[in-house]
């Protein structure tokens, strides 16, 4: 078929201006490379499928939150689907929100968390309360940072200026939100719903850092301290456990909100 084609096409050409000449020698290269099956030069050089590997599904978002979060993944929609609706969120999450703003915690917001029994509908991230920094940050239901914002603002800072003359610079939290059970029974922690933090230290501007460990026998001024934190903290948690009530507790404090029948709380 080429042999015919030149025979018709190169008398022609001669009577061609060169710009059509060019035209049609393209026209020839187009008719030579179908006729060799040529088409795979014409596939990008790699095949990335219907999604990348670096570019999840949208719908898979929830998966990418660890049970204890301190790096969140983006997850971004398919560029050939369009993007699933966002769910509107509740009244009352907002309103939460503007509490949050209201006692000055600086937060950001993250994607839902569902992990089997375990999961947050419309999770916090909060890095710090006013001046004071929450080290790592804590990924928390709403409600359960308000009410760690009020204690905080309310009761630990000025305590600390009271019992050592100095403002708070840094909470550090041993756990948030994880995916877990209470240790030795079969029950869901509040953890696993967003609804906890463990503090291990407080760390103040004077450069104290304060244990929350047991003090010592003469240590009065820390004793006295973290009585306050422990007995202050009942009035806007539902539980407050800890050194001296068990030995898992032993070098922290766990605060949580949950609901339990008839208001009550469990302080010790």
């Amino acid at each position: 078929m080429a042999g015919k084609f030149r025979a018709v096409f190169f008398p022609i050409a001669r009577q061609l201006k060169p710009v059509a000449l060019l035209a049609a020698g393209l026209a020839l290269a187009a008719v030579s490379a179908c006729n060799t099956g040529s088409v795979l030069s014409l596939q990008p050089a790699v095949d990335v499928g219907a999604q990348t590997a670096a570019v999840p599904e949208y719908s898979s978002m929830q998966r990418l939150v660890p049970s204890n979060p301190d790096m969140m993944q983006a997850a971004y929609p398919r560029m050939d689907e369009p993007m699933s609706p966002v769910e509107q969120i509740p009244a009352s999450e907002i309103d939460c929100r503007g509490e949050l703003k209201r006692l000055g915690v600086t937060y950001t917001d993250v994607a839902p968390i569902h992990e089997g029994q375990c999961g947050i509908d419309y999770p916090v991230k909060v890095s710090a309360i006013g001046s004071v920094e929450m080290k790592p940050a804590a990924t928390l239901t709403c409600n359960m940072a308000a009410s760690f914002a009020s204690w905080t603002r309310n009761e630990l800072v000025p305590s600390a200026r009271w019992r050592y003359f100095s403002g708070v610079r840094t909470i550090h939290q041993g756990s948030s939100y994880s995916c877990r059970n209470i240790a030795g029974e079969g029950v869901l922690s509040e953890h696993g719903k967003g609804n906890a933090l463990d503090v291990m230290s407080i760390e103040l501007n004077n450069g104290d850092d304060i244990d929350v460990r047991k003090p010592g026998l003469f240590a009065f001024r820390t004793r006295g301290f973290l009585n306050n934190v422990r007995a202050d903290g009942c009035q806007y948690f539902t539980t407050v456990l800890g050194p001296g009530y068990n030995y898992d507790h032993r070098n922290h404090f766990h605060f949580d909100i949950k609901n339990r029948k008839s208001g009550y709380r469990a302080c010790r």
